[in-house]
């Protein structure tokens, strides 16, 4: 039930987080998961735009595993930090191993939004997975107005 991942990100997961951060599985902590995760973007450079397509990513992350979450767990989320690219595993754990909803609108926008993005169910967790890169990633020094001549 997973979108498939790439070489890249599977080498990620097997690396530890460079930040984790746990929250009650409660929608009223959702903003400090935004938050934290613009504050990290922000800190790779990432555009306004890029943060604002990434708290909306992660929310609807969240927005997928709050309700798989069981009762008193935890919502973990590990941050794994590249050369303005962002790795992010939202999980909790979920006994009964909910069906993830790829119908979902959550899945939808955050699939869209992603370069990358997965979603599992089993052995007692339910996480979403999902990978994006800033806009300027790759790009070539701007040029001046001069050299286009």
């Amino acid at each position: 039930m997973s979108a498939p991942t790439s070489d890249a990100s599977a080498t990620r997961d097997l690396a530890r987080a460079d930040v984790e951060l746990r929250l009650p599985s409660s929608g009223a902590y959702a903003s400090v998961l935004r938050t934290t995760t613009a504050a990290l973007a922000a800190r790779l450079d990432f555009t306004i735009d890029d943060i604002e397509d990434l708290r909306i990513a992660v929310g609807e992350a969240g927005a997928l595993v709050l309700p798989a979450a069981d009762p008193d767990a935890d919502i973990t989320a590990r941050f794994h930090l590249g050369d303005r690219t962002m790795t992010i595993e939202v999980s909790t754990e979920a006994i009964d191993d909910p069906e993830p909803d790829l119908e979902s609108f959550a899945w939808q926008v955050l699939d869209t939004l992603a370069d990358d993005a997965s979603v599992d169910s089993g052995g007692g967790t339910f996480r979403v997975r999902f990978t994006m890169t800033s806009q300027l990633a790759g790009e070539a020094p701007a040029q001046s107005a001069g050299a286009e001549l």
